[in-house]
């Protein structure tokens, strides 16, 4: 679940986003004042948004940015100026004086790349070790030998099984080595 946390050396300020943010359908976890705060708690969460200032009391947006755990992206609310001098450092920006349009727009956007690149992480293969895919392959021989299988029907038919009855295709897989 995306998890969005507000980072401004002014708690009032941080408490405006955060009101904003809520009214339109966003969810955030915390509201930090320092960056040791923040990315105090973006270690206890999964991934998200960190929306911050360009200074806190203790430390600069990039080194907070460079604090962050996998799974975090910044956005970076701050004066055209500041923007212009870390142009090229890969953090998605608004500037100031704050539209609330382009806060919200900017959001959805970083929203759906989060999904997208949850939904990608997901569907990767899994990479199995050494053993687990020896398991594999030898219940495949044995529906090779005993029924007379090609190798591509066994690994199907491993597959069906292992979606019809809900258990993950190395299980099946063992299952096939202990029953035959």
């Amino acid at each position: 679940m995306l998890s969005i946390i507000i980072v401004f050396p002014k708690v009032e300020d941080a408490n405006h986003i955060k009101v904003l943010l809520i009214r339109n359908g966003f969810e955030v976890n915390a509201v930090c004042t320092t960056g040791a705060q923040a990315i105090s708690v973006a270690n206890e969460l999964d991934g998200g948004i960190v929306l911050c200032g360009y200074r806190m009391s203790d430390m600069h947006c990039l080194e907070i940015n460079n604090y962050l755990p996998q799974g975090f992206e910044m956005l970076l609310i701050a004066s055209a100026a500041r923007l212009a001098e870390l142009d090229g450092s890969g953090i998605m920006s608004v500037s100031m004086p704050l539209k609330t349009g382009d806060l919200l727009n900017t959001l959805q956007v970083m929203t759906h790349r989060y999904i997208q690149k949850k939904r990608k992480e997901r569907q990767k293969p899994k990479v199995r070790s050494e053993k687990e895919r020896a398991v594999i392959e030898e219940a495949k021989l044995i529906l090779m030998q005993r029924n007379h299988m090609t190798e591509e029907e066994a690994h199907r038919y491993i597959q069906k099984n292992s979606m019809d009855s809900g258990v993950n295709l190395l299980e099946m897989a063992e299952m096939i080595i202990h029953m035959l």
